[in-house]
């Protein structure tokens, strides 16, 4: 249960600090104050968990079809749709929410490697150098 409760706060920290970025990266996205940042990285996370699964299935035929291109629009999706529930969360529009979600994974992804060690998490499995046998 900890150990849960720690991987959540860890994801939810990369989140918050991934969507700060790039308000400073994109002119499009703005906060009115730290406690919107917050509650916006919290409300991404769970509308990852629990929207965008329901999402991929709806449009499983289109995802296929564009070979998962179509998973960068549901991401720009989650973004809007957070923005307009956080009231001091501001996104112009659709292209800065693609731009947006697509630097937000890359950089959670890469905090993450970086940081994996220091908070507790394991870091990415990695390939064996030499030896040991493949089954």
């Amino acid at each position: 249960m900890v150990e849960t409760l720690n991987t959540f706060a860890f994801d939810w920290m990369l989140t918050a600090v991934s969507l700060w970025i790039a308000s400073h990266i994109f002119r499009g996205i703005k906060f009115s104050s730290s406690g919107a940042l917050i509650v916006a990285a919290l409300l991404l996370g769970f509308a990852n968990a629990l929207v965008r699964p329901v999402l991929i299935l709806l449009t499983l035929p289109l995802t296929i079809l564009t070979l998962g291109f179509f998973l960068l629009v549901i991401n720009a999706l989650m973004i809007l749709l957070v923005s307009k529930l956080v009231t001091g969360f501001k996104v112009a529009g659709f292209w800065t929410a693609l731009f947006a979600s697509i630097f937000v994974s890359l950089l959670s992804m890469v905090l993450a490697s970086i940081l994996g060690d220091t908070f507790g998490t394991p870091p990415p499995p990695m390939l064996p150098s030499s030896g040991g046998t493949w089954l």
